[in-house]
């Protein structure tokens, strides 16, 4: 399960520090229990995203069976995707 206000946290510190290599190292160490991926938003399709900001979009993902799927459910996922959008 990820809380609400944990992944509000997540987005907000992405807003203020942007979604890079270092943030994601950063959100890592602070929240170990969590697995983030980071991608390119044009690698995911289907899902809906759980935060949609201008530069990046998080969706929630459960990994309880060994094999990550997307979710729209925090209280079962165990992961997100960070997805940075790409410049046009």
């Amino acid at each position: 399960m990820i809380a609400e206000e944990t992944i509000d946290k997540i987005n907000a510190l992405l807003i203020k520090n942007g979604l890079n290599e270092a943030e994601v190292s950063g959100l890592r160490r602070q929240w170990p229990k969590i697995h983030f991926t980071y991608c390119s938003d044009d690698d995911v399709c289907g899902p809906v995203a759980i935060r949609v900001s201008e530069d990046f979009s998080i969706y929630l993902i459960d990994g309880r069976d060994h094999c990550l799927t997307f979710t729209s459910d925090a209280s079962i996922a165990t992961g997100l995707v960070l997805a940075e959008h790409e410049e046009e």
